[in-house]
């Protein structure tokens, strides 16, 4: 039922450990890691963020956040998950930006070629008939992009645990040409 892709993308290979096994791609970001802390310089950011914005964005990996929104480390919160929907862990995380760490915006995102708009109940039906445990959670999938924003926006707006509900946009972006389009509540 799922399925886990185990082959390296066209060109790459996989690499090596000493011993000839395969390394664990974990294994390299902890070595890309060591290289990174080479460089890095802590600058003495607070946790919270400089443009006082939280994004709730989908996870889809197509979707580089701080790139497309002109964003530097330290300017935003990211929530992300797959659909980039609005749950109650969602509304958890933005809870604690806006009363604990000064956010007072939210924007979300969605965007085009979305996993979740192909996938249907059938998905956890299937997954409780292989582990044998119903899944707690919702799919939350969806067959309608704009509509999804506007729910999603609408929960953020009738959440009586946020603070700040006077900036809240929604947008889908476009996998194929970077653009957001607003999406109106």
């Amino acid at each position: 039922m799922t399925t886990t892709p185990d082959a390296p993308h066209l060109g790459e290979t996989s690499p090596t450990q000493e011993d000839g096994s395969p390394e664990s791609i974990i294994d390299s970001f902890v070595a890309r890691n060591r290289d990174y802390a080479t460089q890095y310089r802590d600058g003495g950011m607070d946790a919270r963020p400089v443009q006082r914005v939280a994004v709730v964005a989908c996870m889809d990996a197509r979707l580089d956040v701080h790139a497309a929104l002109g964003l530097e480390l330290g300017d935003c919160h990211i929530i992300r998950n797959a659909g980039g929907v609005v749950t109650d862990d969602t509304i958890r995380s933005l809870t604690v930006s806006q009363r604990a760490l000064g956010t007072r915006s939210i924007a979300l995102i969605h965007h085009t070629g979305c996993g979740l708009l192909s996938l249907t109940e059938d998905f956890r039906v299937d997954l409780e008939r292989e582990v044998g445990i119903r899944p707690s959670w919702a799919l939350e999938s969806f067959t309608d992009l704009d509509q999804d924003v506007r729910q999603s926006m609408a929960r953020v707006r009738t959440s009586p645990f946020l603070l700040h509900h006077e900036d809240i946009r929604g947008f889908v972006f476009d996998v194929h040409t970077g653009l957001l389009r607003e999406i109106e509540p």
